[in-house]
C-alpha cells in the first residue's frame, strides 16, 4: 500500500520550482523551452544532467519531472535514467551509450567499463536489450550501483507498452528516511516501490548525494528530454509519530 505523507504547518517545507541549475554534460543542452535535451535524435548520443545542489538522504523528498522519450517506436531507443548517485566523478561521472542509457553497463556479469557507481536508478527503458533481461516492449525498472539488469520491471502487464508516443509523460520519486521506502509514479500511477537501506546498504553513510538524469542512444534512436517540476522536502521530524500525508497542493 502507498503510503501517504502530510506537510505539517509545524515543518518547513522548501519548494523549488523551474528555476533548478544543472551540470550539462555530453550531448545535454537547454532547449528554448527551458527543458533539457539528454539526447537529439541521432546515433550513438549521450548526455547528463546532474542537479548543481545535492540531496539529504536525512529528509523525506519528493521530485517531478515531465520526460519526453521520442515518436519513434520500432526505430526509437535507448531510454532515460534518473540517478541517484555518490560516485567519486561527481558530476563527470556516466556509464554506457546504448543499453546502458549513459548509467549502466553493457555486460550485468562483468564490471568493466564505465558505470555510475554508487548509485540508484530509475530506468525508463524503451529498447529491448535481452542480455540485461529486458522485456519486448517498453518499461520501467529500479537499477543499483551502474548495473542495467533487473530481474523486475513495470509495463503495466501490457507487452505493447509504448513511451516513444510523442507524449510528455509525468515522473515523479519520493523518498522516506524513516520507512526507507522509495516511490515512483509514472502519470499518476505506482511503477515502483521498495524499501532499501540508501544510507547505509547503497552510499556507505554518506547522506549528501547527487541526483540527475542520464541518457543514451545506439544505432536507433529517438530525441529525448526532461523538463524539471519541483522538489519538496522537509528535515527529519523530531516526534517520530508523527504521520505524514502528501500535500496535494503542492505543485
Amino acid at each position: 500500500m502507498v503510503r501517504a505523507f502530510c506537510f505539517v504547518f509545524l515543518l518547513i517545507i522548501t519548494l523549488h520550482h523551474a528555476t533548478a541549475q544543472f551540470e550539462l554534460r555530453g550531448y545535454a543542452n537547454y532547449m528554448p523551452s527551458g527543458c533539457i535535451m539528454l539526447t537529439p535524435n541521432e546515433r550513438y548520443a549521450e548526455g547528463i544532467a546532474y542537479s548543481s545542489t545535492t540531496l539529504d538522504l536525512n529528509s523525506y523528498f519528493e521530485i517531478e519531472f515531465d520526460i519526453y522519450l521520442g515518436d519513434k517506436d520500432e526505430l526509437g531507443a535507448d531510454g532515460i535514467t534518473f540517478v541517484i548517485q555518490n560516485d567519486a566523478r561527481g558530476f563527470d561521472a556516466f556509464g554506457t551509450y546504448g543499453e546502458g542509457m549513459g548509467y549502466g553497463r553493457f555486460n550485468p556479469s562483468f564490471a568493466s567499463g564505465n558505470y555510475i557507481a554508487p548509485s540508484i536508478a530509475i530506468e525508463f527503458d524503451t529498447y529491448q536489450n535481452e542480455i540485461q533481461n529486458d522485456p519486448p516492449c517498453d518499461h520501467v525498472a529500479y537499477l543499483e550501483n551502474g548495473s542495467s539488469y533487473h530481474e523486475q520491471y513495470w509495463h503495466n502487464e501490457d507487452l505493447s507498452f509504448n513511451l516513444e508516443d510523442d507524449q510528455m509523460h509525468n515522473f515523479r520519486f519520493s523518498w522516506n528516511p524513516e520507512t526507507q521506502e522509495i516511490t515512483v509514479k509514472l502519470d499518476a500511477v505506482v511503477v515502483y516501490q521498495g524499501q532499501r537501506d540508501l544510507i547505509q546498504d547503497i552510499f556507505e553513510g554518506q547522506t549528501e548525494v547527487i541526483w540527475g538524469f542520464t541518457a543514451s542512444t545506439g544505432n536507433k534512436h529517438n530525441l529525448q528530454y526532461f523538463c524539471f517540476r519541483r522538489i519538496a522536502y522537509q528535515e527529519k521530524p523530531a516526534d517520530e509519530n508523527i504521520t505524514y500525508k502528501a500535500n496535494s497542493s503542492a505543485k
